[in-house]
């Protein structure tokens, strides 16, 4: 029997003109202050998620990704600009790039997709907390409809821990009972509304901020009970670690509000520390586990793009540091895996990747024409073959002319005022050898400093400069010069 004259004819012009695939969606998962204690990084051997292990298994795991600065708003700004901060000049917390001149018209990833056909959504904490400014926190121009932005509470009456500081937010413990009442959950359950009533009409652009484990790190006492306090794994920590470090280190680090080592083995609060942010990993992950729950249910699994990724990393007391805002891995390697059309399963990719990379691969993967503009490179190669080769090293900025280098073996740091450090982690991961001083490592400095990005500006005006700056030779914190007399925080 032939087959209907009509059915002949469509049979042929699909031959000749295929049709061509819907693009993809993109799930845009962002976690707050996430260093690499998760499931497919093994950064700590009792930490439990479940969800991001099934997302792992799903796509390719970057093992050796890093953050362009170790602070919100420099990171999440970079991130979605596609700009190192040593070009933008956006060095610290503020102030909201829109603001200066010659970034107010700039086209963000969103908008750059918004520009190409999608629908964007954002909720919780995607640029950093207060910007959009409040007036801007409506339905565009920064994405086409803005959901529950959320906060950092809800607080308890009174502080479980008295820090040194008494910032609210610098506190850690079992709060409050329910995950529903935590902010995360909420943000979690507006993404998961709009994928339940998605419109067809255009492919999505989902951005979903999550904010915990950031301070103050509180979850609710059913994820603490998966870490018993007489059986916690503490992290390595060597007591003498910055001898061998150079003193314009721990400038970085000057006056800031996160708690010290000291402090906290002096009050005996690095163990309910460590407990405290290990549970609201394994909350945030049952947010996680939400949202995919949520995309498979609705049907959106096979065509969507699903990225996650952390600001930057976070200390637990090594460097006897407990927060970030250092050039060291602790602070500067984060969680990064990629699940969807375009992506290899069940993948660990050890090439260095940057935050910065996000905003070309995603383009790359959806088929968008190239933006020459921006400063990464495209991941697409090693999420279709892990093991494709990536000449390119991932760096980290900290304030004006302050970098690091991470290679698949090193990590060199050179800071403002020409001092430096090299580690090899393949012989050393926790960083406790400072190699710099040695000359026989001359080449391999000479190597890495190659790749110390050209162009440093300065910070723009309006910079919440929490950051030590270089000024006639001198360091200088908020406008005052530092002597050698004054003494480095423990």
């Amino acid at each position: 029997m032939s087959l209907p004259r009509a059915l002949i004819a469509l049979t042929i012009l699909l031959a000749i003109f295929p049709t061509q695939a819907a693009p993809p969606n993109i799930l845009f998962i962002a976690i707050d202050d996430l260093n690499d204690w998760v499931g497919p990084l093994r950064g700590h051997p009792q930490v439990k998620t479940p969800n991001m292990d099934r997302l792992a298994a799903r796509g390719t795991v970057f093992t050796n990704a890093h953050c362009q600065a170790p602070l919100c708003n420099s990171s999440r700004t970079s991130l979605l600009m596609g700009m190192r901060p040593s070009t933008t000049g956006i060095y610290a917390l503020g102030p909201w790039f829109r603001s200066v001149p010659q970034w107010k018209d700039w086209v963000t990833l969103p908008q750059y997709f918004t520009a190409h056909g999608y629908r964007t959504y954002a909720t919780g904490k995607i640029y950093h907390d207060a910007y959009p400014p409040k007036e801007l926190r409506k339905d565009g121009p920064e994405f086409d409809v803005f959901g529950y932005h959320g906060s950092h509470g809800p607080l308890p009456a009174k502080k479980f821990v008295e820090t040194p500081d008494k910032i609210k937010l610098m506190d850690w413990g079992p709060f409050p009972e329910r995950d529903e009442d935590q902010e995360d959950y909420k943000v979690a359950s507006w993404a998961i509304d709009q994928l339940k009533a998605m419109p067809a009409d255009k492919p999505f652009f989902l951005s979903v901020g999550l904010r915990r484990p950031h301070v103050p790190c509180y979850a609710s006492p059913k994820w603490f009970e998966l870490y018993p306090a007489d059986s916690l794994a503490l992290p390595p920590i060597l007591d003498d670690d910055r001898a061998d470090t150079p003193r314009f280190s721990w400038y970085l680090h000057w006056k800031l509000p996160e708690p010290r080592l000291g402090f906290m083995r002096q009050s005996n609060q690095l163990a309910p520390f460590v407990r405290a942010y290990l549970a609201c990993i394994s909350s945030t992950d049952s947010q996680i586990g939400r949202l995919l729950d949520a995309l498979d249910a609705a049907g959106l699994r096979q065509n969507t793009l699903i990225v996650l990724w952390s600001d930057h990393g976070f200390h637990m007391g090594e460097k006897s540091i407990t927060g970030k805002n250092t050039l060291w891995e602790r602070s500067t390697r984060v969680p990064l895996i990629f699940a969807g059309p375009g992506v290899a399963e069940a993948q660990r990719c050890a090439s260095p990747a940057e935050l910065l990379d996000l905003y070309p691969t995603l383009i790359n993967l959806c088929n968008l024409p190239a933006n020459a503009k921006l400063e990464g490179h495209s991941l697409a190669p090693q999420l279709k073959q892990a093991g494709a080769p990536r000449e390119f090293p991932a760096i980290t900025t900290h304030g004006p002319n302050n970098h690091a280098i991470r290679t698949d073996r090193w990590r060199y740091i050179r800071y403002a005022d020409d001092s430096q450090e090299l580690y090899d982690l393949a012989a050393d991961p926790n960083e406790w050898k400072n190699l710099a001083p040695d000359p026989k490592h001359a080449n391999t400095i000479r190597d890495l400093a190659r790749w110390l990005p050209a162009t440093n500006v300065a910070p723009v005006p309006g910079s919440k400069i929490r950051l030590i700056e270089i000024k006639e030779g001198v360091p200088v914190w908020e406008g005052k010069p530092i002597g050698a007399q004054d003494p480095i925080p423990d």
